[in-house]
């Protein structure tokens, strides 16, 4: 790599790796959008005429071009695969991935092995985008021109729904693996289990090695690796067999010769490439030509139509055997099967059915043969269920069903898309908050609840939400049902006291309120409690705030919450509870953990440490861990954790890994315990300038307002309704804070 920094490093994090990474919490800033911060892409996507945008996207999948011919002179495979990398990143557990941002132009993924070539599918469809400009994000284009590639070949696909805001940067939130190179794999245990904090098999790989786990063409290890890694893509068996069955209907792979002809990935290609990599020396290196993955596959002998039976008949109807393919790679060739399969440039030539070693894996695991052979006897259900996985997979990144855009959003309301109840009453208002407030105070002040457990509480109902897929959040009051009301670090006894309490404050108010049809959902008071006691908390320390209260949540019930997928939601890292789940293996720190969950808060970094400071002075760890609770006056919002943090007369000392103890540098007396999320914010220096801040003689004013900002976010990120009309903003900018004296 050329230096043209003038310095014997490229960056900071080359002279010092383990620097922690704060970047990520001011990823994608509304600068770079060139149409403006206050660009309006809802409104813009309003002004698209969808059926012109479709039409011309058909149009582009038959027009073949000499640069990058089309196999069978139709680019549906090539789309199809296109759209579903770019879906495919996403990951349940954290929400990250996926085809949000339309990440795909970007490095990394546009430089993974996985995604070769398709460089040439998103520049194939820049005509398109430059017709619609702004009208339609790149985003939301490539699911679109996937949907279009299925319907051009036949397919009747189940709806599209566009919302997908581009990003103008790479994405350099996700952590993607420990592998220093790519196709490397150092993400499983000693029980062959992938670590908590990836999703897919390989670095570089969105899903699994179509050669088998770790290059070993073993169906049946396989079918054990594909089941672990779409499970983590939030799919169930059904829904695997569908994607992989009714994907595979089309198109085909390319390894006509060994990938070692193929020159550097589009971020290290020469400037003359303009974008594109992957150049092939390798003939005339496209068309029959072309290497991708180094497989040389084709699946069906309709590679450009849709036809349910095909791809589950070639797979069960013949005996398989492995071959090492033109490209060097194990695949697999049906014996003693006909040549029926079309060449896709040379009509006059026909091949053998061939499979990948994941193909065969559907054949050989006893659950998946028999989901393909009750596919393959009814195709009318198999298509539905692979519209409906396609779907999902191209649609769980997006968000919620409030957030979708266009004609095309499908009627049937799917679980995962977590619906919401209308609101059939009349929301509090004015004098009612007031009074809603006084009877919360009352319940701590007669020693009912705490502010550390009304605080604690309503984080644990907000702080699910992650800004990667808009899922989780107060909205819905979902803790209040399982799986939400059982994970650990909810504190389930804890929370049940608290939920209690409140559903006593709502009955009341709910009766005394019944002529006039008003109603305080419990999603809405579980906030207004948290709110109330960090008032409470803050005239304890001398000062008086006002937290602005916009009603509007609702309750949802058991039957709407997923539960298959609602697990994923459990945050098994949180930082600002001081958490760690037990028996989890981590792979990175946990100070490198607080920043991912501030990322998935959208916090920036002095609202995360204000966070951080002001949770623990108000005694909100985990299991009442004493932990960074550097105060002698808990419950009561001051800058104490800072003060005490930065104290010069203590000495610290590591008693084992996340334990850590703070003596007296002239006595030796034990005046507190940490851990490594508590004493990172006195470590790294960029943190402690934060830290300096709020600790100085005039830094608590500083350090309040900024905890509040904090707090008013994370408990707004799911209210999308305050968001489109952006009454947050001007909150968040004009947070009054008086002495109380």
């Amino acid at each position: 790599m050329k230096n043209f920094s003038g310095s014997g490093k490229l960056t900071l994090r080359e002279w010092w790796p383990n620097l922690l990474y704060l970047k990520m919490l001011y990823q994608n800033p509304p600068e770079l959008n060139p149409y403006g911060r206050h660009f309006d892409y809802a409104q813009e996507f309003a002004k698209l005429d969808l059926d012109q945008v479709k039409e011309d996207l058909r149009k582009v999948m038959t027009e073949s071009k000499d640069w990058w011919p089309a196999d069978y002179g139709h680019y549906g495979g090539l789309m199809i695969r296109l759209a579903w990398h770019s879906a495919g990143t996403y990951r349940a557990f954290d929400g990250r991935g996926g085809a949000k941002g339309g990440l795909i132009r970007f490095a990394p993924l546009i430089g993974w092995p996985d995604n070769v070539n398709l460089d040439k599918a998103i520049r194939l469809l820049w005509p398109v985008k430059k017709k619609y400009g702004k009208k339609i994000s790149w985003a939301d284009l490539i699911i679109l021109a996937g949907n279009v590639a299925l319907e051009s070949m036949g397919f009747k696909t189940y709806g599209f729904a566009g919302g997908r805001e581009d990003w103008w940067e790479p994405d350099e939130s996700t952590y993607w693996g420990p592998e220093v190179d790519m196709l490397q794999s150092e993400r499983h245990d000693e029980r062959g289990v992938l670590y908590q904090e990836v999703a897919a098999e390989h670095m570089g790989l969105i899903y699994v090695n179509p050669e088998g786990p770790r290059g070993n063409p073993d169906p049946r290890e396989a079918a054990k690796e594909i089941r672990m890694v779409f499970a983590r893509m939030a799919m169930n068996d059904e829904e695997t067999v569908a994607l992989i069955a009714g994907g595979h209907s089309f198109g085909k792979t390319h390894g006509v010769a060994p990938t070692s002809y193929l020159g550097p990935e589009p971020p290290a290609a020469p400037i003359e490439n303009q974008g594109l990599g992957w150049v092939s020396s390798y003939k005339s290196g496209k068309g029959p030509d072309t290497i991708t993955s180094g497989i040389e596959v084709i699946w069906t002998p309709t590679p450009t139509k849709w036809n349910p039976r095909s791809f589950l008949h070639m797979l069960l109807t013949y005996e398989y055997e492995l071959e090492k393919g033109p490209g060097g790679c194990y695949q697999w060739v049906a014996k003693d099967a006909p040549e029926i399969i079309p060449d896709p440039y040379d009509p006059n030539k026909k091949h053998k059915p061939r499979m990948l070693t994941t193909d065969i894996a559907l054949k050989v695991d006893p659950v998946y043969n028999q989901i393909c052979r009750k596919f393959l006897e009814n195709p009318e259900e198999f298509e539905k269920a692979f519209a409906k996985a396609w779907f999902k997979l191209t649609h769980r990144d997006l968000g919620p069903r409030a957030l979708y855009l266009g004609k095309e959003i499908p009627q049937e309301v799917s679980p995962w898309e977590d619906p919401l109840l209308e609101i059939d009453f009349k929301l509090p208002e004015g004098e009612d908050i007031v009074e809603l407030k006084k009877e919360i105070r009352k319940a701590i002040a007669e020693g009912k609840t705490t502010v550390s457990d009304l605080v604690y509480v309503a984080w644990s109902s907000a702080a699910t939400f992650r800004i990667s897929d808009k899922r989780g959040g107060a909205n819905g009051a979902k803790i209040m049902f399982e799986p939400f009301k059982s994970f650990e670090v909810n504190m389930p006894e804890r929370l049940g006291k608290v939920l209690r309490l409140l559903e006593e404050i709502k009955k009341d108010f709910d009766l005394k309120n019944q002529k006039g049809g008003k109603k305080i959902s419990m999603a809405d008071l579980i906030i207004l409690a948290g709110d109330t006691a960090i008032e409470v908390a803050a005239e304890r320390a001398g000062y008086i705030v006002n937290i602005p209260f916009f009603p509007g949540r609702v309750d949802t019930r058991p039957e709407f919450i997923d539960t298959f997928t609602a697990k994923f939601l459990e945050p098994i890292y949180d930082g600002f509870r001081n958490y760690l789940k037990s028996n989890l293996k981590f792979v990175r720190t946990p100070e490198e953990l607080l920043i991912d969950r501030a990322h998935l808060l959208a916090l920036t970094p002095p609202e995360m440490t204000a966070l951080v400071g002001g949770l623990r002075v108000l005694n909100c760890n985990f299991n009442y861990s004493p932990h960074g609770v550097f105060t002698k006056r808990p419950e009561t919002l001051t800058n104490d954790f800072f003060v005490n943090l930065l104290d010069e007369t203590l000495e610290w000392e590591e008693k084992e890994f996340n334990h850590y103890e703070g003596r007296s540098r002239k006595t030796g007396e034990l005046k507190w315990t940490a851990t490594r999320v508590d004493l990172i914010f006195g470590h790294d220096h960029r943190l402690r300038a934060l830290s300096e801040a709020f600790a100085s003689n005039d830094g608590e004013e500083v350090f309040i307002k900024n905890f509040l900002k904090g707090w008013i976010k994370v408990m707004h990120l799911d209210r999308f309704d305050l968001h489109k009309e952006r009454k947050l903003e001007n909150v968040l900018e004009n947070i009054i804070i008086l002495p109380k004296f």
